[in-house]
């Protein structure tokens, strides 16, 4: 079967800005915009400019979000303007206008996933034999590594003992498609899940019983040659089914769709295996720059970018604990150029682990020659004197801290190895109510359990896995691009995007948010790799949402065979109002279109 995939807009809050102001009296050029790498964008202009890297000094305060999309795509328009100062010599500054800015900046990447899979009676897999195909517009950009990362996380949390995986990066006429978060595992997994639907029709069993079937177990290794360890799908699954009254639900949702003829119930658990790392070893460094002042305030300088995630957040929370003083005292500096030099990408759920590590180390030093003062350690001294004390003992305060994550990440495409630090697991229930005539529908109820560790801040951790968890509701349900066709919208000039706008590409709002919401974290869970024992939470729970998409397929699945449709259909996603509808066939449908395959084509994002 196939299965299409289509790409989203980030649709952060802030569009694209850019100043940069060239200095008179020698080649300083600063530059000022929200980017998520500023060393390359310091490189970048350093090279347009024809100037050593020294001259270039990149500013960045804060971002009002990112998502990916402020990675590479921004860098030819940040260079633009730095050109421009420097032939004028004045600042200069540009501004994107929202249209402007989902027109040309990329998006994620659209799949095409065509797939064979062989089972056996209990519905354990044998084998799968999976090619893929993605969008990555004009340029490379990032879609080699996006594709990799799909390849790697195919599986899900499934062993397959026989795999086949192609994929194929496909160069089009359209804008550059780049990294969003995920990167390329929430297209390969929702086909992963659609391939366990799809063998669950067949037999005619609960999906559920083929997810567990076919799990991971401790001990393991991924078809990439990755040992597993500190496996905890099943025991996560196990919680969740308890605790979400996931049986009990399901018998529910069976009684309700059998009194009601219009209005469908669905439900569905899924889990998720996301692997944390960087597509290069050498990104996994990170370095710090930490100032304490006469008064006892502490200043922070690192390489991570704040975009909404609570870095910094984190950051002061680890300088706290280590100098032993409160987070009022502690301030985070913008994270500059000639403050942290050669910092990476801030990306990938891995920027507390980074530059936690470099803050801790830094801390760690000063932490170390201010104990070395205190000679009775049974009388309290306040951090205020004891700082001043340090001060007139000539201690130096101020430390510089570098962590280079440890050796895990050892990639060899021809052995068919790669290792990711480790993995962030979790698990979802949703259960959703479809109105079969509108295809409109709202979300019950969401129970997520998720295993991030010892979390650095439990409300920050959370806050991210329910944001996540809604970008993937507007990936998997509702968030369309439609480009110009001669055949399917003869109205857009071929090649432009017609959804460039608030009035036309639809993100979750407030009511699309499910109306219970609980999320928890998984207690007595310890991960060695990273600092505190803490694990990165930004981009798995985008993944979750999956189990909307297939609870809104079961609801679907419902009202067509009251109709006297039997069997598996397919759906693709994003799952939209109009989609929906057209799934739920009928007498209604019919008159629109009788073949069931040309009323739900892939569209112009695909």
């Amino acid at each position: 079967d196939t299965v299409y995939i289509g790409g989203q807009e980030h649709f952060y809050l802030e569009p694209n800005s850019f100043m940069v102001i060239p200095s008179n009296d020698d080649k300083e050029i600063n530059l000022y915009f929200g980017t998520q790498d500023p060393s390359t964008a310091q490189e970048s202009a350093a090279f347009v400019l024809g100037r050593n890297v020294n001259h270039i000094t990149c500013h960045v305060k804060r971002i009002g979000g990112a998502f990916g999309g402020k990675a590479t795509r921004p860098l030819p328009l940040c260079l633009a303007t730095a050109v421009a100062a420097v032939k004028l010599g004045c600042p200069v500054r540009l501004n994107l206008d929202r249209s402007t800015d989902i027109s040309i900046t990329g998006h994620r990447h659209p799949f095409k996933i065509k797939y064979k899979v062989a089972f056996n009676n209990e519905g354990r897999f044998l084998g799968l034999d999976i090619q893929m195909w993605s969008n990555a517009g004009c340029t490379l950009d990032s879609s080699k590594y996006v594709m990799e990362h799909s390849m790697f996380h195919l599986g899900n949390s499934y062993e397959f003992p026989n795999l086949r995986i192609r994929g194929r990066v496909c160069k089009t006429h359209l804008p550059s498609n780049t990294a969003f978060r995920g990167f390329g595992g929430p297209q390969a997994m929702l086909a992963c899940e659609t391939i366990v639907e799809h063998v669950a029709a067949y037999l005619k069993c609960d999906p559920f019983d083929i997810r567990r079937i076919n799990l991971f177990k401790e001990g393991d290794t991924t078809h990439y040659g990755q040992v597993l360890e500190q496996w905890n799908v099943p025991r996560i699954l196990d919680e969740l089914n308890k605790s979400s009254d996931f049986i009990q639900r399901q018998n529910n949702v069976e009684e309700f769709n059998q009194k009601n003829m219009y209005r469908k119930r669905g439900i569905s658990m899924m889990p998720v295996k996301f692997g944390i790392g960087a597509p290069n070893e050498f990104y996994d460094q990170a370095g710090a720059l930490v100032h304490v002042y006469k008064d006892g305030s502490v200043v922070i300088s690192h390489g991570g970018v704040e975009m909404g995630q609570g870095l910094n957040t984190k950051m002061i929370a680890i300088a706290a604990e280590i100098l032993s003083c409160g987070v009022d005292r502690i301030r985070i500096s913008e994270t500059a150029t000639d403050k942290v030099h050669n910092a990476t990408v801030t990306g990938g759920s891995v920027s507390s682990d980074r530059n936690g590590m470099a803050v801790k180390h830094a801390c760690e030093q000063i932490r170390q020659r201010l104990d070395s003062l205190i000679v009775d350690k049974n009388v309290n001294i306040s951090w205020k004197d004891l700082v001043k004390q340090a001060y007139f003992a000539r201690l130096d305060l101020c430390a510089r801290g570098f962590h280079p994550i440890p050796n895990l990440f050892d990639a060899n495409f021809t052995k068919n190895q790669t290792k990711y630090s480790y993995f962030t697991q979790g698990a979802a229930v949703t259960e959703v109510e479809l109105d079969v005539l509108t295809g409109d529908w709202h979300i019950l109820r969401v129970d997520i359990l998720m295993d991030v560790g010892i979390s650095l801040n439990p409300h920050i951790d959370i806050g991210q896995i329910e944001g996540g968890f809604m970008q993937g509701i507007g990936l998997f349900t509702m968030e369309e691009l439609i480009w110009g066709d001669e055949k399917l919208y003869k109205w857009i000039p071929p090649g432009k995007l017609f959804t460039c706008g608030v009035d036309t590409y639809k993100i979750p709002s407030f009511s699309d948010v499910p109306i219970d919401f609980r999320v928890s974290l998984l207690s007595d869970s310890l991960n060695p790799r990273a600092v505190y024992s803490s694990k990165g939470i930004g981009e798995p729970p985008v993944l979750l949402a999956a189990s909307a998409f297939f609870a809104l397929k079961h609801a679907c699945q419902t009202y067509r065979e009251q109709q006297g449709l039997s069997g598996y259909f397919t759906l693709h996603s994003p799952a939209t109002v109009e989609r929906l509808r057209m799934a739920c066939a009928d007498e209604f449908t019919y008159r629109v279109c009788l073949n069931e395959h040309e009323a739900l084509p892939p569209r112009g994002s695909y």
